[in-house]
């Protein structure tokens, strides 16, 4: 059995470097809270969210996710994400959390 990685196996999150990639696919494999490609699925589940218009949004606010059941929760998600930048080094985690901030401000408080 070939121990060489696919691309498909690496995650992709567009801004951060090699290095913050590289560790955080090793955390995927090493954590036994993760999977490969959870963190990035976590990045693009917060950003569809944020991206949502404000009336879905409210309406997830007042009465739940009623989909939770059968998709993903994107809160859930974004405290995945919290808990990863700990886990990182410094540096990583500062790239991630640059991120996130972006999509946290484009996310109506």
């Amino acid at each position: 059995m070939s121990r060489h990685r696919t691309p498909a196996a690496r995650p992709v999150i567009d801004g951060l470097s090699s290095r913050a990639l590289s560790e955080i696919a090793c955390l995927e494999r090493t954590r036994n809270y993760l999977r490969p490609g959870d963190i990035s699925a976590a990045v693009r589940l917060w950003k569809d969210y944020v991206h949502r218009p404000e009336r879905e949004l409210w309406h997830d606010y007042e009465w739940g996710n009623v989909h939770s059941y059968c998709c993903p929760d994107p809160l859930e998600a974004r405290s995945l994400l919290d808990t990863v930048t700990h886990a990182l080094t410094p540096r990583s985690a500062r790239e991630l959390r640059r991120i996130i901030g972006r999509l946290d401000a484009v996310w109506p408080r």
